[in-house]
This record gives C-alpha cells, sequence and structure tokens, in this order.
C-alpha cells in the first residue's frame, strides 16, 4: 500500500496542536453577508443551528473599521483596517462582539479572528508614525499589487513590531478570541510570527493559528496550519476533467514531504476569495460538488465550511458591497454537511494529524480516476472511494486489508468487503465507509 499522507504514532508530541482542535470543523463566518442585517447580533441568532450542524470553530473575516481612503467600492475591503483595536460600526459595537464571543465559547465554540499584519489601511491610526511604514520617495505608503487602499508596514521596525503584538494580545486576553487565521501570512517576515505566537501563547495558552500561506517555514514553530491551496486548485481541475485523480495524488504526497506529519492543511471547496472571484463551488467543481467536500472530510487535515456553503449558497458575493445568499436546495445541504461534521466527530481515525490514521492508498484493478484509502487509529476503520471521472466505473479492490464489515456511513447500507465484491460507481460518486 502506498502511504500519501501522514499520521500519527504513540510517541508523537501529543501536545503539538490545542486538544479542541483534533475532530474540529471551521466555519467562515463573512459578517457583513451571513445575514440580511449584516450585523454581530443577527449572526449571533444563527449560533444554535450552526452549532446543531456541528460547527465548533468560528473564523471571522476582518471585523475592524475599514478606511476610507483609497476606499473599493461602497462599503470598502475587510483588509483596510482603520484600527486594530476597534469593530466596524457597520456590524456593531465592541459589546455587541463581546457578547458573541461569550455565546459562542457557551455553545462550547472557538472563535478565531482574521489577521492582516501585512498592512493598514491608508488612513489608519498608525499613519501618523513614519517610520511604522515602508514609504515610497514621496513619501507616501507603499502598496502591492493592485491593493491601492492599503499601506505596507515596515517590519524593521522594532515597535511596531510590539505594537502589532499587544493588538493581537488585546483580542486573545481582553476579548477571549481563541486563536487567529492570518491573512497573506507571507507578507510578514516570519521570525516576526516565530515572535509573536509564542508570546501570545504565554499569556493565552492553547491558542490556534493558521497562515495564509503554503510556505513551510510558517509551520515549523508558529502555526498549526496552512492552506491547501495547491490541492484546492487540483480539485477544481479534476473536478472540471482538466487533470486526473494522479493529481491529487501527487499534490498529498508533496505536501506530506514538505509539511511533514504535524501541520494541519485546511481543506475547502470554497472560501470568501474563490466564491466572490472564482466563483462558486458549483461554477467551478459542478457536478462534483458533493464529492469535493466529502474528500476535505476525510483527508488528512481540517475541513472549512464557507458563509451559505451549508444552505446550498449559488451566489457570487461581492467583495466590497453588501449582498445577500441565495440558497439552493438548503434543506439537503444542510444535512449533507450534518452528516459530513457527524462523520468526522465520530471516528478518531479521521482527526487532524497528527493525531488521526495515517492515508492509504487500497490498490483496486479500476482505473486510475479511482482513488481507494483507508484511515485507521484508535481501533476503528474509514473506508474511502472516489470516483474522479465523469464516467460510471465498476472495480474490485485487491489483497485483504480492507476486509470486513462496513456500514455505509450515508445509505446506511451494510456491506461484507471481500477481494471479490464488485464496486458500481456513478460518475463523480463516492462512497464513504465505516467498519463496524
Amino acid at each position: 500500500m502506498t502511504v500519501i499522507a501522514g499520521g500519527c504514532s504513540q510517541q508523537q508530541d501529543k501536545e503539538v496542536h490545542p486538544g479542541w482542535i483534533r475532530n474540529a470543523v471551521i466555519y467562515e463566518v463573512n459578517t457583513r453577508q451571513i445575514t440580511p442585517e449584516g450585523t454581530f447580533n443577527a449572526f449571533a441568532a444563527m449560533l444554535p443551528e450552526l452549532r446543531e450542524i456541528g460547527v465548533d470553530v468560528l473564523w471571522f473575516m476582518p471585523i475592524y473599521p475599514i478606511g476610507q481612503e483609497g476606499r473599493k467600492g461602497t462599503l470598502g475591503s475587510y483588509y483596510s483596517i482603520r484600527d486594530y483595536g476597534a469593530v466596524n460600526p457597520e456590524f456593531g459595537t465592541m459589546e455587541d462582539f463581546r457578547n458573541l464571543v461569550d455565546r459562542a465559547h457557551e455553545l462550547d465554540m472557538k472563535v478565531i479572528l482574521d489577521w492582516v499584519a501585512a498592512h493598514t489601511s491608508r488612513d489608519a491610526v498608525w499613519l501618523d508614525k513614519q517610520d511604522w511604514y515602508i514609504r515610497r520617495p514621496d513619501g507616501e505608503p507603499e502598496f502591492l499589487y493592485d491593493w491601492s487602499d492599503v499601506a505596507r508596514l515596515n517590519y524593521e521596525n522594532k515597535e511596531m513590531r510590539e505594537a502589532m503584538v499587544e493588538k493581537m494580545r488585546f483580542w486573545t486576553e481582553d476579548v477571549g478570541v481563541d486563536g487567529f487565521r492570518c491573512d497573506m501570512a507571507d507578507l510578514t517576515p516570519v521570525d516576526f510570527w516565530n515572535h509573536a505566537v509564542p508570546e501570545l501563547r504565554r499569556h493565552r495558552p492553547g491558542i490556534f493559528m493558521l497562515a495564509e500561506s503554503e510556505n513551510p517555514v510558517n509551520t515549523e514553530k508558529a502555526f498549526n496550519a496552512y492552506y491547501a491551496w495547491k490541492l484546492h486548485h487540483t480539485m477544481n481541475s479534476v473536478a472540471r476533467g482538466e487533470k486526473t485523480a494522479d493529481s491529487i495524488r501527487v499534490c498529498l504526497n508533496d505536501m506530506q514531504r514538505d509539511f511533514g506529519p504535524n501541520a494541519i492543511p485546511l481543506l475547502f471547496t470554497s472560501n470568501h476569495d474563490e466564491n466572490s472571484w472564482s466563483g462558486t463551488e458549483f461554477e467551478r467543481m459542478g457536478d462534483a460538488v458533493h464529492q469535493m467536500a466529502a474528500l476535505t472530510f476525510v483527508l488528512p487535515g481540517i475541513p472549512l465550511i464557507y458563509t451559505g456553503q451549508e444552505k446550498g449558497n449559488t451566489k457570487r458575493l461581492e467583495f466590497f458591497e453588501k449582498d445577500t445568499l441565495q440558497p439552493h436546495n438548503s434543506a439537503e445541504f444542510t444535512e449533507f454537511y450534518k452528516n459530513l461534521v457527524a462523520l468526522r466527530k465520530a471516528f478518531p481515525a479521521l482527526q487532524v494529524p497528527p493525531f488521526g490514521g495515517t492515508l492509504k492508498e487500497v490498490p483496486h484493478d479500476g482505473p486510475s480516476d479511482i482513488l481507494a484509502f483507508v484511515r485507521e487509529n484508535e481501533g476503528n476503520r474509514v473506508l474511502a472511494l472516489f470516483n474522479f471521472s465523469d464516467q460510471p466505473v465498476s472495480f474490485t479492490l485487491t489483497g485483504s486489508q480492507t476486509d470486513g464489515t462496513y456500514l455505509d456511513w450515508f445509505s446506511r447500507t451494510e456491506y461484507e468487503i471481500s477481494n471479490n465484491l464488485t464496486w458500481e460507481m456513478e460518475p463523480h460518486g463516492y462512497r464513504i465507509l465505516t467498519l463496524k
């Protein structure tokens, strides 16, 4: 059998990640768009239904005041931050957000904030500190790409670095958030993260750190998790028939080689960038939407649900304006995600690295578009079968390593699996089976 993603041994450090992240599911909250009102209080009313689905970590896109200078659109970008220590009045008050965090904690949910360390808005409260910014010859703050609404911070300045850490500590210690998703983490020197994160954990042990990065240097010391961007884009290509399942195998092997057994990949079929700029998962993945979502829940990593995915939202949400969700088959998608979350929580084999079972590919006599693998740990086993082609296929698992009695997690059908059982799978089909 080929090992294509890592797992855990009993000798590995069990404190490498906070315990609450082991079988967690992250939900990305786009506060502006998730409710008609676009406020903290309106979203707070949704917490029970998200908890019922099984969501236990809420990642809030930036909630801070947005700059006016160079503002894009009417309402501006979340990522053009005027003040790291305040909240956007569009969403409510600081007291409203504190109450929201407290309510989430009462429901046994964790809260992480989007943190934008590379730049502020061009009219931020720090702009009067000349040396805190990278400046052009004319004295104007520099910006990258087409981000004309932001000003790049100068990480050569020690005073600015310490101010940044203090602002992060405000949210973890005073407001009580449980960690950060750090935007464009590679635009900030890794030595800052390697200093800041231990400092944060010294005052608030057990926080979780997610880097929007695919650079292994970030997870060596500072971050628990990273973005599996290459795998995500490969999934899009496979869904469209542009690549085969072999490209997924390559990605998984590369991730294991580059990041080792402990770093956690964030797995997703959508997020705020993909939805707004590249299209909804329905546009990008077509008939493979359910299949690819299921894949993110059984691979080693942590799955993400973006605003409205649990309702089947079919709309590209505006980035700089108020918008609304367009649910499609809402009850069906809610039940679908609820079942996936329940699967993840029921089986220790599906926990994040390094706690979950090693992913091992199972040989079969079908085409290479069939990916069959097991993850096994702590006395339980999950067998996953995926047909990544747009044609029906039949195949038999070869060998005896998967023999046993299994239950199909979705259909609740029982199977006695041996090497003479032929599987018939529809285009973009998948089966997730659990050993009884």
